[in-house]
C-alpha cells in the first residue's frame, strides 16, 4: 500500500492501488485494525477516482453537425 496522499495521485495510480486494497481485503488475511485502515484508504481512493472521472466527463464534448453532416461546433457531452 502506498503512503502517497490520495488527492495527489493520478487516476491510474489510484485505480491500481484500489485494486490492491480490494485484493487484500478479499483475501481476509489481514488483522482487523489493518482491514479497517485498508477499507478507509479504499473509500478515499474510490472517491478520488470518481472525482477524476467526473472532471474528465465534463471536458468531453461532442461535435455538432448541420443537416448535411458538416461540423458546426461542439456541445457538452450529455451522458444520458
Amino acid at each position: 500500500m502506498s503512503d502517497a496522499p490520495v488527492e495527489q495521485m493520478s487516476f491510474e495510480a489510484a485505480m491500481a492501488e484500489l485494486e490492491r486494497v480490494v485484493t487484500q481485503l478479499e483475501k481476509g488475511e489481514v488483522p482487523l485494525e489493518e482491514s479497517i485502515s485498508l477499507y478507509e484508504r479504499g473509500e478515499a481512493l474510490k472517491a478520488h477516482c470518481e472525482a477524476k472521472l467526473k472532471a474528465a466527463e465534463e471536458k468531453v464534448a461532442t461535435i455538432t453537425t448541420d443537416a448535411t453532416g458538416n461540423a458546426t461546433g461542439t456541445a457538452p457531452l450529455d451522458p444520458k
